[in-house]
């Protein structure tokens, strides 16, 4: 068994090395569960953003896909469609002529034979 002071000075001095030991073991796990909370605030955080980014993608799709067509939506459909009539002039003229179809004589008629009676 230890030896328990007992003068005050001796008292003194055991009382500030006991808050001491006891300060530097608070301090040592209070560090360790701040850490501990630092690291699951960040991860929380983390989480928070990916999901705020996927559901900002979400909707945007959403509006994208509902929305109006705008003016100038409109005027870039024009313009490819202009190119599309564009090249399916140049096609059509590098392809032959068509030819007409023959025109056929109609046949001549046999006239009915006669019954005889």
């Amino acid at each position: 068994m230890a030896k328990r002071p007992t003068n005050p000075k001796e008292l003194s001095d055991a009382l500030r090395d006991a808050v001491e030991r006891t300060v530097e073991t608070t301090l040592g796990s209070a560090g360790r569960s701040r850490d501990a909370a630092q690291d699951t605030v960040e991860d929380l955080r983390k989480g928070a953003e990916q999901r705020i980014a996927r559901s900002r993608k979400a909707v945007a799709e959403a509006i994208d896909t509902r929305r109006p067509a705008t003016y100038e939506d409109i005027r870039e459909l024009k313009a490819e469609l202009r190119a599309i009539v564009r090249r399916l002039d140049a096609i059509e003229e590098r392809l032959p002529a068509r030819r007409k179809p023959a025109t056929r004589k109609p046949a001549a008629r046999k006239p009915p034979a006669k019954r005889s009676g």
